[in-house]
């Protein structure tokens, strides 16, 4: 497994954008601008790939740690950075999602029979 398979695999499980990882990782003190965070997450076979260094990585984990610890000054509970996460992304982590529900509100019941013209006769 590669540095950017990691880096993928971090992105989507954290569910971050890419501001708001280049945002994590100006909190260690390395600046990266979009598009080359964009190369990092291409197919290897793209022709503006971009191999995720061993420095790379090791900043956004150590931008992590202070994005959801906070500094030994004024330290943060984890678990709400992350909900608050969740809740701006639109998914509430206490209610369920029910399908049915949503699906019983769009049925229309105000359907009449139709009568179909080209119906064989037997």
């Amino acid at each position: 497994m590669t540095n950017n398979d990691i880096f993928k695999k971090l992105r989507v499980a954290l569910m971050l954008r890419d501001d708001e990882i280049v945002e994590i990782l100006k909190l260690a003190d390395f600046n990266i601008t979009k598009s080359e965070l964009g190369a990092l997450f291409r197919k290897e076979d793209h022709p503006n790939y971009m191999e995720c260094g061993d420095q790379i990585l090791r900043n956004f984990l150590n931008g992590l740690i202070i994005h959801l610890r906070g500094t030994k000054e004024s330290p943060k509970n984890p678990g709400e950075v992350l909900s608050k996460g969740k809740i701006k992304a639109g998914i509430n982590p206490t209610k369920r999602f029910d399908n049915k529900s949503r699906q019983k509100k769009k049925f229309n019941n105000d359907i009449s029979s139709v009568k179909y013209k080209n119906k064989k006769k037997s």
